[in-house]
């Protein structure tokens, strides 16, 4: 191949580019990067049988290179979590004496952007626009969010190794369609065209669309969950007037509030704008009970959740990239993405442990000073939202400072 540089059909050859010769061609119809403009169908390497001149995207070659994804996770992390600080910076907090000192804003924005919901400012002291800072924080941030754009950059990187490899080829991989049979005077050229059988073509388009439409799915699972988590949330708090009042008196908007909790307990954060956690609203069992599921949508029973909803919806729209991605789920390289057995060990699993937990809750802290003032009910229900976010969210209605040490020993063993 001839590499040189300067000018390719009357275009100035760029920074990452090429200027190669084409000398074989196995896919005639593979597209080109930036082809040459005018009269005629430049686009593909059809143009280029006889050989000639193209520009190559040697950049793009980068992309192809593998990456562990915490070196791709990493920076994006740092970088939100420092335009996070950024933004709590430049915003103030509600009015008062105290002003939050510049390593505590970006400590909580840390904290924020990873999930830890290690605080050392009560949130009370945040105002509303800090507050929304922070729920984009956790969603930007959050676990299922992040794998979404995982997709995407699969999705990107499919599609420029798929050009790279049908661009230019060698010959010892060349494979050539012959007819058997040559009548005389039936051959006008000495070259054949050259093509990728088309069952192997078709498959790469719709693995390539199934990975598309999975980025979609996933999209949609998130907007799903939280349209409908932050509605219910909002409704339950309006209809309570306990509740209602809580946020009366401590200046916070009911509309932030529903939405901060839906992201925070979606994305395991635990955080709450709320000094107490969730222990001031411990006698609103229905949004304790709104709120449990969302802890296990967004952690562990995300897999087998996202492969119903996937079920769902290629039974309804009967498109064939959800079949695809049900059947062939390991070629996407979607590491969220479990077998259907795997999703019913994880299920189990996950049930078991939570109902281990809840046994010895309610054998050991039933009649103790833990729930003292809580209905039957209302221990029920909130002994399951404690034994379900202490594996996960971290969420509480508790006071952990009273509780006996040998439940405190099964906790952390399940965590």
């Amino acid at each position: 191949m001839d590499q040189t540089a300067g000018v390719c059909h009357f275009k100035k050859v760029g920074i990452g580019e090429k200027k190669i010769w084409v000398e074989e061609v196995m896919e005639l119809d593979a597209r080109l990067w930036d082809p040459p403009q005018g009269e005629g169908d430049y686009n593909t390497l059809a143009s280029y049988a006889q050989g000639g001149y193209i520009l190559y995207a040697a950049f793009y070659r980068l992309l192809l290179i593998p990456v562990n994804p915490f070196w791709i996770q990493l920076p994006y992390i740092i970088i939100v979590s420092f335009l996070g600080y950024l933004a709590l910076k430049v915003s103030m907090p509600k009015g008062g004496p105290f002003r939050p000192k510049s390593f505590d804003l970006f400590f909580m924005s840390a904290s924020a952007s990873t999930l830890s919901s290690m605080s050392t400012i009560e949130m009370e002291v945040f105002s509303n626009a800090q507050l929304i800072i922070f729920t984009l924080l956790m969603f930007l941030c959050g676990e299922v969010f992040v794998s979404m754009l995982g997709l995407q950059l699969m999705k990107f990187k499919f599609t420029k190794e798929e050009n790279s490899q049908s661009r230019v080829h060698s010959a010892s991989n060349s494979t050539y369609s012959l007819p058997e049979v040559l009548e005389l005077g039936s051959v006008t050229h000495q070259h054949f065209n050259i093509q990728r059988p088309k069952s192997s073509k078709d498959s790469e388009d719709l693995k390539y669309k199934s990975i598309k439409a999975l980025g979609y799915m996933v999209l949609s699972y998130l907007l799903v969950v939280h349209i409908l988590g932050s509605s219910l949330v909002a409704l339950c708090i309006h209809f309570v007037n306990s509740s209602k009042q809580v946020l009366k008196k401590k200046g916070l908007s009911l509309v932030t509030f529903s939405i901060f909790t839906t992201v925070s307990t979606f994305s395991n954060s635990g955080f709450v704008p709320t000094n107490e956690n969730m222990a001031i609203f411990k006698k609103n069992t229905a949004l304790l009970l709104i709120l449990i599921p969302q802890v296990l949508l967004g952690n562990t029973l995300y897999p087998p959740c996202l492969r119903v909803f996937i079920g769902f919806l290629g039974r309804f729209t009967k498109r064939e990239e959800c079949n695809y991605i049900l059947k062939n789920w390991r070629d996407l390289g979607y590491d969220y993405f479990f077998s259907r057995l795997r999703c019913w060990f994880l299920g189990g699993t996950v049930l078991g442990f939570i109902l281990v937990m809840f046994v010895g809750f309610c054998a050991m802290e039933w009649n103790s000073k833990v729930m003292e003032g809580l209905s039957n009910y209302e221990k029920v229900v909130g002994t399951f939202f404690v034994v379900v976010n202490a594996r996960h969210a971290g969420e509480s209605i508790f006071d952990f400072s009273i509780v006996s040490p040998a439940l405190l020993v099964l906790l952390v063993f399940m965590m």
